[in-house]
Order: C-alpha cells, then sequence, then structure tokens
C-alpha cells in the first residue's frame, strides 16, 4: 500500500489507556518517510493521543498506560532503555495554539539547539532554520525582538522552525492551522509541501479540505465500536484514495459531510 516508500515509523497493536480508560485501540499502520500523513476523524477519537505516541507525549500523563510498539526506523520508541528526551529530539512537535518562548525571534530556535549542546554555527543555524519555516525574509532584520510580537501565522512557523532547529527526522503537527486565518493556513500548507522533502511529516486535522490538499496519506479515526470510547484507525490509504473512493462506508460518510 505504501509504494515502496521508506518505513519511519511503523504501529503495531497499540492501545492506550488513561487509568481505566481505553483511549486507543488496536493501531496497527505504517507512516511513510518524507510524506505527509493525515489524522483525521470526529472529535473524541483519539486522535491527538494517537499523535503525541509517536513522541511518547503521553508519558507526561499521569495515569497513561501504552501497550503495543512504536517503531522508528526499525527501534521500538517504547523500549525501556529508550531515553523519551531523545525520542523527542528525533520526532518534534508543533502544538495547535502557536506557543512561541517569551524571548526573542532568535532565542526561540537557538534554544533547543542549545540545550541540545549544538556546537555549530548558531547564527547560520537559526538562519536556515527560519528559511526552512518561509519566515526569514519577514523577520530577518528584527531577530532581537520578542516572538510574541509575530502575528499568530508568524508565530506557528516560528514553532516550526524551533523545531527544525534540533534538526529532528519526524515533526508532528497537531491541528497546526486551526488556530490561523486562511491566508496564514495557506502558507502553513505549502510550508509542509517544502518541509516534507527532508521530514517525514504527521499531521491531525479537522479540516477536510486541509488533510485532501496537503496530505498523501490519510488515517481515519473512529470510535471502534458501538458503545465503545476507544478509537481506531478504521481505514489507512492515500489521500486521494480516502477521499474518491473509500472502502468503508463510515469514511465516506464522514469525508462527505454526512457524519460527525
Amino acid at each position: 500500500m505504501l509504494q515502496n516508500h521508506e518505513i519511519a515509523l511503523s504501529v503495531n497493536n497499540l492501545n492506550v489507556y488513561y487509568g481505566g480508560f481505553h483511549a486507543l485501540e488496536d493501531i496497527s499502520l505504517e507512516i511513510p518517510a518524507r510524506q505527509i500523513t493525515a489524522i483525521i476523524g470526529p472529535s473524541g477519537c483519539g486522535k491527538s493521543t494517537f499523535l503525541r505516541c509517536f513522541n511518547r507525549m503521553n508519558d507526561l500523563v499521569p495515569s497513561a498506560r501504552v501497550q503495543g510498539q512504536v517503531l522508528f526506523y526499525g527501534q521500538n520508541i517504547y523500549d525501556p532503555k529508550i531515553n523519551p528526551v531523545e525520542v523527542r529530539r528525533h520526532i518534534g512537535m508543533v502544538f495547535q495554539k502557536p506557543n512561541p518562548f517569551p524571548k526573542s525571534i532568535y532565542e526561540n530556535v537557538a534554544y533547543g539547539a542549545r540545550i541540545n549542546g549544538y556546537k555549530g554555527d548558531m547564527d547560520e543555524l537559526v538562519e536556515r532554520s527560519l528559511r526552512a519555516a518561509a519566515l526569514w525574509d519577514e523577520v530577518k532584520d528584527n531577530l532581537k525582538k520578542s516572538a510574541l510580537a509575530l502575528s499568530g501565522g508568524q508565530q506557528q512557523r516560528l514553532c516550526i522552525a524551533r523545531a527544525i532547529a534540533v534538526e529532528p527526522q519526524v515533526i508532528l503537527m497537531d491541528e497546526p492551522a486551526s488556530a490561523l486565518d486562511p491566508i496564514a493556513t495557506l502558507k502553513i500548507e505549502e510550508l509542509m509541501q517544502e518541509l516534507k522533502k527532508d521530514y517525514t511529516i504527521v499531521i491531525v486535522t479537522h479540516n477536510m479540505q486541509q488533510a485532501a490538499r496537503a496530505s498523501d496519506y490519510t488515517a481515519m479515526m473512529m470510535l471502534s465500536k458501538e458503545g465503545s470510547r476507544a478509537g481506531t484507525v478504521i481505514e489507512y490509504d492515500r489521500t486521494d484514495a480516502i477521499f474518491t473512493r473509500p472502502k468503508d462506508k463510515r469514511t465516506e460518510d464522514y469525508v462527505t459531510g454526512r457524519f460527525g
């Protein structure tokens, strides 16, 4: 199904619990490298929980328990010997609401690289990261200004630059454009197309048009069965197949707006 793409992330029989609550049930799929994979589905079906499994963010929830495997280029990131901080260096995250640090634009980009012990030319890294996030031309004369003075769309691109600066291989995006206007949203989508030349991108989105426009593959999530509160992936395929010839009636109802 993945048409000979290299596999960046492979999920095997993934189940997630918060205390006694079964949040994700029996998910298995493969995320291709240097492609954009969208995760779609109605509210409450576990999309963000699933995304956070890819860089062990659920570890930060005291009651969370993860069963199954998430392989990153063949290495199980849930192996007890694996340091979650190291996982997050390779698998970065951009959140729904832009969350720049209350520091200068320059320091926002440099901060993560510095605490990771980056020994190279920091000015060059900051410029390269801002260029990669399509923000350099807008901020190059104001690098010492507070990041909080930027517009929402600029702040989100700064957060993407900050994620890029630690040189990850995967970038996770949780509803990255939901707080942005349509023009800023389009800029984020264009940016994603550029970034996938070098990075694997996994995005959660409620926006069907965005998933159809921006992604190569789409995973459709739903509650696993009638009466269950556990989410699962009911269909996963190339995006054009999901939107034009879905195999599952529930997928068809969702993407055509008859459900959810």
